[in-house]
């Protein structure tokens, strides 16, 4: 379970020092706690590696404005919503210059021990980073166990606003910016891709130059979803997910290959839901307790951005019997080694890194 506390959350919300953040943010990473961080029940039940050495040159702690909505005034277009202030760590890479970046999204459990191993990769690439933490600054801990208390969608507002605050960056390539995200946050950078959710919320200027969704849940069908910018998606999951099961996203990737666009999955067997904390040393499988999963639910929009259980014909809630618990979770150090080569090989392409 995260190991934030209620009284932490609170006083985050009342707007306590930018250091003392960063030192709760650093926190995180104590060892002891890497997978409870990201994966409720999983506790300490392996070993994780220690910090690297390839420290970058310059960590930054920026505020992003930005909107708790619900989905369905996503959706709509409504900005009604409740201002809210979330918080991006940017970790400078060793280099001079304007430098890329990958932007990083959390899952349901928060900011995790996989997102520091992708970060010091990436670091030591001479790739900048922004992990967004979208969840503190909203006084939650973890959704795992209620998914209804915040709007999918919301992740994808952090992330433009995201592109608000590296667009004024003098260290930031502004056209070299990959997002990448992980379950909750993976499904976040997979639909931020869509046309249509960057003509409405999208106000930086800025777009993706790739989108690198890990294990996300590709159960919704939103209107013209296919209509994606022309950036190239890349997705990576495992085949035995029973949290966001594969074969919903090889449908999306069918709808969108056959609409033209640029878009790659790949599937690892053996590799459970989170299969990327493997990248720690994690190599296990258990069950998730209590985490909620919508595996078996098949989500479309409506009229007025209401989403509909396709079965049920009626607004679809987290009480739905579709809607189940204690799906599996785990490490594949194998294949997690095999995914990073992959996303390093990309970037490498798309940045035109020696």
């Amino acid at each position: 379970m995260e190991r934030h506390t209620n009284d932490a959350a609170a006083r985050y919300a009342r707007g306590f020092s930018w250091v003392r953040w960063r030192a709760a943010w650093r926190a995180r990473h104590v060892i002891a706690a890497v997978l409870a961080l990201l994966y409720p029940g999983l506790g300490g039940t392996a070993h994780a590696q220690g910090i690297s050495k390839d420290v970058p040159a310059r960590i930054e702690m920026y505020p992003i404005p930005s909107l708790t909505l619900s989905d369905r005034q996503f959706l709509s277009g409504d900005e009604g919503g409740k201002p809210v202030t979330v918080v991006g760590e940017l970790r400078v890479a060793q280099g001079s210059g304007k430098l890329p970046v990958v932007v990083l999204m959390h899952g349901s459990g928060g900011v995790g021990g996989n997102i520091a191993a992708w970060t010091r990769t990436f670091n030591a690439m001479g790739i900048s980073t922004f992990v967004i933490d979208g969840f503190t600054g909203r006084g939650i801990t973890a959704t795992s166990t209620n998914q209804a208390q915040l709007g999918r969608l919301n992740l994808i507002m952090d992330i433009y606003h995201s592109l608000d605050v590296l667009a004024k960056h003098p260290r930031v390539d502004p056209d070299r910016i990959a997002l990448m995200g992980f379950s909750r946050g993976g499904q976040a950078a997979l639909y931020a891709s869509l046309e249509r959710f960057h003509r409405r919320w999208n106000t930086s200027g800025l777009q993706f130059a790739a989108y690198i969704p890990f294990y996300p849940d590709c159960s919704t069908s939103y209107r013209g979803d296919t209509d994606v910018v022309a950036r190239p998606i890349r997705i990576f999951h495992g085949g035995p997910d029973d949290y966001n099961p594969v074969h919903t996203c090889k449908s999306f990737v069918e709808r969108l290959k056959a609409a033209g666009r640029d878009v790659e999955l790949t599937e690892y067997p053996d590799s459970p839901h989170g299969f990327d904390i493997g990248l720690l040393g994690a190599n296990m499988l258990a069950i998730a307790p209590k985490a909620q999963t919508v595996r078996n639910c098949r989500i479309v929009e409506g009229d007025g951005g209401m989403l509909m259980n396709a079965e049920t014909q009626q607004p679809f809630t987290y009480q739905d019997p579709c809607v189940e618990l204690d799906p599996h979770v785990g490490g594949n150090p194998a294949t997690a080694e095999a995914a990073r080569q992959a996303v390093t090989d990309f970037l490498r392409t798309l940045f035109k890194l020696s």
